[in-house]
């Protein structure tokens, strides 16, 4: 699980580099579809007593236009 403040984190190292500042943001099922991402909501939970009482929603769409085979991954 990724909380906000692991978002942040994670982010902010991603974010140091100018060509991971103009990358496009993709989300990957676990079937390999790849989606872009359309909007972000902070949501409260109904539920009273959970461990959690907001989450991060991201909605996603299929993409128009397909960006091809990944070439590798970099660390």
């Amino acid at each position: 699980m990724v909380t906000g403040k692991l978002l942040r984190k994670v982010l902010d190292k991603f974010l140091q580099s100018p060509v991971v500042q103009e990358a496009r943001v993709q989300i990957c099922m676990p079937n390999g579809e790849m989606f872009d991402i359309k909007d972000i909501k902070l949501m409260e939970n109904k539920l009273l007593g959970v461990r959690e009482s907001h989450r991060l929603v991201m909605t996603v769409y299929k993409s128009k236009w397909n960006m091809g085979e990944v070439i590798k991954k970099i660390d």
